[in-house]
């Protein structure tokens, strides 16, 4: 095809040849096998060259189509020419917030924001056919050794209740101080990476975590919150929610220690694209450490820091 749109725009085999780095003869051969499979002729020979025949002038524009079409195909996976996309549970969550701080250090670098994956599984699936980049998720088991986990963000707990809750009025409360007020986490489904969190973050400090009940919406929930005496639930500092200020909704600080929630940029070992690479690095130079952190045990800090430098 491209041969065939070369020799149209020059006239002569031997332009054409001279424009595709090849030989006349092999600038012939393709027309003809083309012409062969078509059962047409495109091009009339000349001694002073070549025309197109009344079938080339009519082949030649959807020519010049496909190859546009063929450059684009091109151009949308090569890497650094097609935007890096990256998966979040949810724009509410702290990954959502250090893609928005990324994009502000580095705007040259485009980005396709995604919410597709549910849990780690469907994670580690999406980056491994590439139907995604990177996502960001807690890892609490081994994973495929085509795929890297770098530990990128850790989000510490607040408490959230409404205003008649027995803790409303503290300016922070620690894990003991949980003891005894039932933490709500409907729908929190069993062999999920956040129930592993909250399984290991329940036994370390004789939490109750109450999983009991249909999921509404964070909007109902925080509605119940409000309105109880009783309700409490765990939020991550770097979760974005809104509600009305009649709520009155308080979000408390939990201290020594601070449990945090590890999140890890998931991603192939063999992704060369260059906005992921820099990616990693903006992570890696701000992520926060967390004073006084509980971490839950399949998370090492000098483990996962030598990881992702080798990485």
């Amino acid at each position: 095809m491209r041969t065939a749109v070369a020799a149209a725009d020059t006239g002569r085999f031997q332009d054409a040849a001279d424009a595709l780095a090849l030989t006349q003869q092999a600038v012939s051969k393709r027309i003809a096998a083309l012409e062969r499979a078509l059962g047409v002729r495109l091009f009339a020979r000349t001694p002073r060259g070549v025309t197109l025949t009344v079938d080339g002038q009519a082949f030649l524009p959807h020519a010049r189509e496909l190859l546009r079409v063929a450059a684009r195909a091109e151009a949308a996976v090569r890497p650094g020419r097609r935007a890096l996309r990256v998966d979040v549970l949810s724009r509410r969550i702290a990954p959502a917030g250090a893609l928005q701080d990324f994009h502000r250090r580095h705007p040259d670098v485009e980005l396709d924001v995604v919410a597709l994956t549910a849990d780690v599984d469907g994670a580690v699936a999406a980056v491994e056919a590439g139907t995604i980049d990177a996502t960001f998720h807690a890892v609490p088991r081994p994973l495929p050794a085509s795929i890297a986990a770098d530990h990128a963000l850790d989000d510490p707990h607040q408490l959230l209740v409404g205003p008649r809750h027995p803790l409303a009025d503290a300016a922070a409360v620690t894990p003991a101080d949980l003891v005894g007020h039932p933490i709500r986490m409907p729908g929190l489904a069993p062999g999920t990476e956040w129930a592993t969190y909250y399984d290991e973050l329940a036994a370390a400090f004789g939490l109750t975590i109450d999983v009991r009940g249909p999921v509404f919406g964070y909007e109902v929930f925080h509605a119940e919150i409000a309105e109880s005496a009783e309700l409490a639930t765990l939020v991550g500092e770097g979760s974005r929610y809104l509600w009305p200020d009649r709520y009155d909704l308080r979000r408390i600080p939990l201290r020594d220690p601070a449990p945090v929630y590890p999140m890890s940029l998931i991603r192939r070992t063999d992704n060369r694209h260059p906005g992921l690479a820099r990616l990693r690095e903006h992570l890696a130079a701000h992520r926060r450490e967390v004073p006084d952190a509980w971490l839950p045990s399949w998370v090492s800090r000098a483990g996962s820091a030598a990881a992702a430098g080798r990485r």
